[in-house]
């Protein structure tokens, strides 16, 4: 897996954490919605991240 695709969904995450913390400052609703949503999209994209990464893992232990 790319290395900066990792960092870009990680980036992600933590603008979503972000976005939901102001969120919660501020008792807008829509803001924390739209934060949680945010992290939800990034936390899915890392958990492809790691299949893929452990997919590569499996194919490289059978082709030894």
């Amino acid at each position: 897996m790319n290395l900066g695709d990792k960092m870009k969904h990680k980036a992600e995450e933590a603008k979503g954490k972000a976005k939901e913390a102001v969120g919660d400052a501020t008792h807008d609703k829509s803001m924390q919605t739209e934060g949680r949503r945010e992290q939800a999209n990034a936390e899915t994209k890392q958990t492809g991240d790691k299949l893929k990464d452990a997919g590569r893992d499996v194919k490289k232990a059978f082709d030894k």
